[in-house]
């Protein structure tokens, strides 16, 4: 059971207790609970009341943090495929051009500072 509902069901458990037990003590004794019950009754119902929204947002937060990295992921996936599309493209016909003799070289390491020349 996740946070939430279990926040849902305390906070309704207590408040039945509540209720029941100032309908219970109303027609029995003509009065009411004490006072430090009730407040501990509103008390756990109310915190649990604000636990459930907080997690609710932060289950919402979650899903909207999921769909942005699915989309990103799926977005910077199609731009890998096209560069890599275009950069075989310009291979093949360098290689085409030049005949089957010519050769692809590399490009030298990066990063060399004038010290290392």
């Amino acid at each position: 059971m996740t946070l939430k509902w279990l926040a849902v069901v305390v906070a309704t458990v207590s408040l039945t207790l509540w209720a029941t037990g100032n309908v219970v003590t109303l027609a029995v004794e003509g009065g009411q609970l004490p006072l430090l019950v009730n407040l501990v009754a509103l008390v756990t119902a109310g915190t649990a009341v604000i636990l459930a929204v907080v997690a609710e947002l932060h289950e919402r937060l979650d899903n909207r943090i999921s769909a942005l990295t699915e989309f990103l992921v799926a977005r910077l996936n199609e731009i890998e495929n096209h560069t890599g599309d275009r950069n075989t493209g310009f291979v093949e016909g360098y290689l085409l051009s030049h005949g089957q003799e010519a050769a692809v070289v590399p490009f030298g390491r990066r990063g060399r500072g004038a010290a290392e020349r």
